[in-house]
């Protein structure tokens, strides 16, 4: 009999999220035969907050392992009620490390970190990036296993000419400084006025409003189709050649694997995880942050040499074989069983 798993996370439906790990982990884990709950889908923050740990006092009995997908903002306080929670009932839990900024969190709340993660029966890091990191700060109880997708969801397309069309994806926030690839956009109109931009995701913080007057300002053809789902935006992908990670703060993110699954060169910002996730000038470009002059050298590198681009693209859907959940879901079933 499979484990009775409890998995705490924001499995939020409203405009100003993606979809977050959670609403993926929790089908697959089920498909592999788990009994699982989740919460929470409430958008107000103290009733989310209430029926995380409601469900725990709730279900303790009947649970054998919680999951808690933890992050670097807000979320890191209630990872770490949660995880109390837990040890008040003696429940194993397990923290998935997300956030590329939990490093910050380390160092300036380390008894709340010390508390959550050192008690944990695993911490589970994506990448080398948080791995090393929680190593050196003392924690051994810590593995790897990388974030996943289905790769079937996501078909490659072998593409032979690139065209100056961009595509770039997240939530509009300023940590993720969208208004970067506008700047790119911008930079390579006098070279290539046929470049245009569609940046998929919802709002945040006001920065798509930011994006959007500065693009009318400037006469800059920009697309903003808003919040897509995965597949409707991995459909819209074939109509574009580039994708641009522009983030200032990051660990190793779903939408860059999922571009580098559907064959889309990727040139990021170097920050976090990224070094971890792309080998610079093999299977994607990595540039300085906030450097639109380099992010635009980056992009017209692709485009003036295209054999050059093609062999990224292919070297980057190798490496993501490697995140297929028909290959991750091993190291799972050996944690949790």
């Amino acid at each position: 009999m499979r484990k009775r798993i409890l998995y705490i996370g924001n499995d939020l439906a409203i405009d100003s999220f993606t979809a977050t790990y959670i609403s993926f982990f929790s089908k697959v884990l089920k498909k592999e035969g788990y009994r699982v709950r989740k919460a929470s889908n409430k958008n107000n923050k103290a009733l989310r907050l209430i029926e995380m740990l409601g469900l725990i006092a709730k279900h303790h009995e009947k649970t054998d392992v919680v999951i808690i997908d933890t992050y670097g903002a807000m979320n890191f306080y209630y990872a770490y009620l949660v995880a109390k929670a837990c040890q008040i009932y003696k429940l194993d839990y397990i923290p998935i490390l997300h956030g590329g900024n939990l490093p910050e969190r380390l160092s300036d709340n380390r008894f709340l970190s010390k508390s959550l993660f050192g008690k944990a029966k695993m911490n589970v890091a994506p990448s080398l990036f948080l791995y090393n990191i929680f190593k050196e700060a003392g924690f051994d109880n810590i593995q790897i296993i990388p974030n996943s997708i289905e790769l079937k969801k996501y078909p490659f397309k072998d593409r032979q000419v690139f065209q100056p069309k961009l595509l770039w994806v997240r939530r509009f926030q300023g940590r993720y400084n969208p208004m970067l690839a506008v700047k790119v956009l911008e930079e390579l109109l006098p070279e290539y006025p046929q470049a245009e931009l569609c940046m998929v995701g919802p709002e945040k913080d006001g920065t798509m409003q930011k994006c959007r007057a500065y693009a009318a300002k400037h006469n800059l053809p920009v697309k903003f189709p808003g919040k897509l789902k995965k597949r409707e935006w991995a459909g819209l992908s074939v109509d574009y050649d580039i994708f641009l990670n522009t983030t200032n703060i990051d660990n190793t993110p779903i939408s860059v694997i999922e571009s580098m699954a559907l064959g889309l060169p990727v040139v990021s910002t170097n920050v976090g995880g990224m070094h971890f996730l792309i080998e610079d000038n093999k299977d994607g470009l990595l540039v300085p942050a906030k450097d639109a002059e380099a992010m635009t050298a980056a992009v017209k590198q692709l485009l003036e040499d295209p054999a050059k681009a093609k062999e990224i693209a292919l070297q980057a859907h190798k490496k993501v074989e490697n995140f297929d959940w028909e290959v991750v879901k091993e190291k799972w079933n050996q944690l949790l069983e």
